[in-house]
């Protein structure tokens, strides 16, 4: 007979689960060595300026904003076996007989294998222009090389992600153009990098002075080496860093194209002088995990920036995107636009921040962020917010909005007779042709086109029938 009294026999104890890791947490951890390497024979006010870095770097979260942080997630960057890029490739001397593109005013190609291209019109070079890797510049031009790299506010202070950069970098290129001069024809800067388990930081760094004008296409690509997403895992951070003096202007197109197997940092961040106008258009299209922050600074007076940030996401990509915009300057401008296109698994969030400082005085501001859904498992998120500390505004306002391609859109393309699959596609490369359309050289420009059309082509969506259309508003 049972004794009721009895205790009850004790559970079979569960198996220990596997670790999930932090959603913030990241893989790949800078050494201070490595710091102190890269230091090594570098003028002393940069060795200081590496060392504040790194302690920076070290003492930050991955998102210094509460209101984001539920919102990184570093899962997908296995960076854990990933080292740092040999900067003795960097001593590779720049060919100087490359061929330049009639319709660009310079060159500059970097390849993490060590091949250079560094080259500019004769125009440029005898108005004083300087197109150079950072030791290049660092050897040729010390005064300004302390200038533009001592400027602790260059890059956030409270980011993690370029304290690391700022502290580890081992290559980098910079544009300066002097005061008075316009540069009829853009520049090109090209970073070709990839190889798995190599980790290149870069820093990119635009100067112009009062009344300069310029433009810049940013090319972003796989070098020959880059890995897809079977192979081990890279790293690219880069950092792209505006000086524009008053009445200066410059346009800045990106497009980000990397493999599969390539996880990137991005930040951009501008200090825009009195009556300076600054237009950013960015395309992100490849990699595995893209985080991208633009940190724009309207200090002066009836300064302008102009900023469209486009993502086409496939499979399980994830694009962690965040701008600030800060108006502290009078009768400052500001339009903003993001937007998102996303297929399969991908993810997207859009994160922006408007602050009007109680100094700006007539401030114009605008914030939008979109994004739509094309998969039920895709999912898109859209925060944009408002600071505002000075009610005399000529306007401060954000719109955002989430979901599946629009079905009036698509039935009317329909009635006029293009097929579903066609119809789609016009609906989408449409939402995204606002950055195609800023870009200020015709090849880059048709390229964009094609890797976008090549995109889509290569997605679930092309030519699926309608039933391809229903997506989950996030």
């Amino acid at each position: 007979m049972t004794d009721a009294t009895a205790e009850p026999a004790a559970a079979p104890a569960r198996p220990a689960r596997t670790g999930r890791r932090v959603p913030s947490e990241l893989s790949f951890v800078l050494d201070e060595s490595y710091v102190e390497e890269c230091a090594a024979n570098e003028p002393e006010w940069l060795v200081a300026d590496r060392r504040a870095a790194f302690a920076k770097y070290r003492a930050l979260p991955v998102e210094a904003n509460q209101l984001y942080t539920t919102y990184v997630d570093l899962r997908m960057a296995d960076l854990a076996g990933v080292i740092p890029w040999d900067r003795s490739l960097a001593d590779a001397p720049a060919a100087t007989n490359h061929g330049l593109d009639p319709n660009t005013a310079g060159l500059a190609s970097l390849d993490e294998t060590g091949d250079r291209i560094l080259v500019l019109d004769e125009s440029a070079t005898a108005a004083g222009v300087i197109l150079d890797t950072l030791p290049g510049l660092i050897d040729r031009h010390p005064e300004l090389a302390h200038r533009l790299l001592s400027d602790a506010g260059s890059l956030p202070e409270n980011d993690k992600l370029a304290q690391l950069t700022r502290a580890g970098w081992n290559q980098g290129l910079v544009l300066h153009v002097p005061a008075g001069v316009r540069l009829e024809h853009p520049v090109v800067l090209r970073w070709l990098v990839g190889d798995p388990q190599v980790a290149v930081l870069s820093r990119t760094i635009v100067d112009l002075g009062e009344g300069a004008s310029a433009s810049i296409v940013e090319e972003l690509l796989p070098s020959s080496n880059a890995g897809d997403r079977t192979a081990a895992q890279a790293l690219f951070t880069g950092t792209l860093e505006v000086h524009l003096a008053a009445g200066s202007e410059l346009a800045v197109a990106s497009i980000q194209d990397l493999a599969a197997g390539t996880v990137a940092f991005q930040h951009r961040q501008a200090e825009i002088g009195d009556g300076a106008t600054l237009r950013w258009a960015l395309a992100q299209l490849g990699g595995r995990l893209v985080r991208s922050r633009v940190d724009n600074r309207l200090s002066g007076d009836r300064s302008t920036v102009e900023q469209v940030e486009i993502v086409f996401g496939a499979e399980d990509q994830l694009f962690d995107l965040t701008s600030f915009t800060r108006h502290i300057g009078r009768d400052t401008t500001g339009n903003l636009l993001s937007k998102g296109a996303l297929m399969d698994a991908s993810r997207s969030y859009m994160k922006g921040l408007i602050i009007i400082e109680p100094t700006a005085v007539g401030t114009d501001s605008f914030l939008g962020e979109f994004g739509m859904n094309l998969s039920k498992k895709a999912r898109a998120v859209a925060i944009p917010s408002l600071e505002i500390d000075q009610p005399d505004c000529r306007r401060a306002a954000h719109s955002s909005s989430v979901g599946p391609i629009d079905e009036t859109q698509l039935f009317y393309l329909e009635s006029r007779g293009i097929p579903p699959d066609e119809a789609r596609k016009f609906i989408v490369l449409g939402f995204l042709e606002p950055v195609v359309a800023r870009v200020p050289l015709a090849s880059a420009q048709d390229r964009l086109r094609e890797l976008l059309e090549a995109k889509w082509d290569a997605g679930p969506l092309a030519g699926a029938g309608s039933s391809g259309t229903s997506g989950a508003a996030a």
